[in-house]
């Protein structure tokens, strides 16, 4: 797991440029940490700022580079734009229209693939061919212990904290949480969330090593692949997983909205969903990891959930 020290020192760095996200009560025991609140909507800046401050003066001349599904790429131009860097960020032509417009807000320039050529990238270690300074968006360990900075400010916020519910992608913010909670408090229990439109994770567990399956969710967030080192990390540090139907997510999204007031996207839903297939009882909070939704989504939830009643 990622050293204790280290997550400290990098929240710390982080902290001026970030918000201490605030907890939304559901009910007497469970509670929504709206890490959608962030500056660029995704808790993404936090590990975002605490590895680029921690660059060199030659790493920061060149600029940055990262690779992503959306909302990393929104928290490497938003941190670059706040250094005065230049940055550039590898994309999926799939993202949401919403996801593009939030890199080119903060003036970086996107690089559009497919699903399958980003993956190659990173796989091929793309980024050794290029002029900027690389930032991995979810395998870094400095971008993780930034990341660990969300779960050092759950055990200030509600002390009595038993149990927390991450949506998982590539892993970085469900390793940095779950390496800060188990250092200070091991009895937390930390659950892993992940659609059964990509159970990348779950299923790359139970064979043992990173597999490549197909996306076939609204959760493009968590559309990573699978990195061997992470892999291995949540292996130790999360103790329990819990697989959404995909078919639930969409209204789900709805459902928060109108119960809680909270627009989360299809990443940023998933530990709410999973409340459904877990006991009620442990105090507990739920990551709602991003809000980058794209209007028409958010629609079409909440005429879902209209016509359930």
């Amino acid at each position: 797991m990622i050293p204790i020290e280290r997550i400290q020192a990098a929240a710390e760095r982080a902290a001026p440029n970030v918000l201490r996200t605030p907890l939304l009560p559901l009910d007497e025991r469970t509670h929504l940490k709206l890490e959608c609140l962030q500056p660029t909507g995704s808790f993404k800046v936090r590990g975002f700022f605490a590895r680029a401050l921690q660059l060199t003066a030659e790493e920061r001349a060149r600029g940055l580079l990262t690779v992503s599904a959306g909302n990393a790429a929104a928290a490497c131009s938003y941190v670059a734009n706040r250094l005065g860097l230049r940055c550039r960020v590898v994309m999926y032509e799939e993202a949401p229209e919403l996801k593009k417009d939030n890199v080119r807000r903060w003036g970086a320039v996107p690089i559009f693939l497919t699903h399958d050529a980003v993956h190659r990238w990173l796989q091929d270690r793309g980024w050794e061919s290029e002029p900027e300074t690389f930032i991995h968006p979810f395998a870094d360990s400095e971008v993780m212990a930034g990341h660990g900075g969300a779960g050092l400010e759950l055990l200030e916020q509600l002390p009595g904290l038993e149990r927390v519910v991450v949506p998982v992608g590539g892993g970085g913010l469900a390793g940095g949480i779950a390496s800060a909670l188990k250092a200070l408090r091991p009895s937390v229990r930390v659950v892993g969330v992940q659609s059964s439109g990509y159970p990348s994770m779950t299923e790359s567990l139970a064979a043992g090593r990173p597999l490549e399956l197909e996306a076939h969710t609204i959760a493009d967030g968590t559309t990573a692949p699978v990195d061997a080192t992470n892999l291995d990390l949540l292996q130790e540090a999360v103790d329990d997983w819990v697989t959404v139907p995909e078919e639930r997510l969409k209204p789900k999204i709805g459902e928060l909205a109108a119960r809680g007031k909270v627009v989360a996207e299809g990443a940023g839903v998933l530990g709410y969903a999973a409340l459904d297939q877990l006991e009620w009882g442990p105090l507990t909070a739920v990551i709602i990891s991003g809000g980058n939704l794209a209007p028409a989504l958010l629609a079409e939830s909440l005429v879902q959930l209209t016509r359930q009643r």
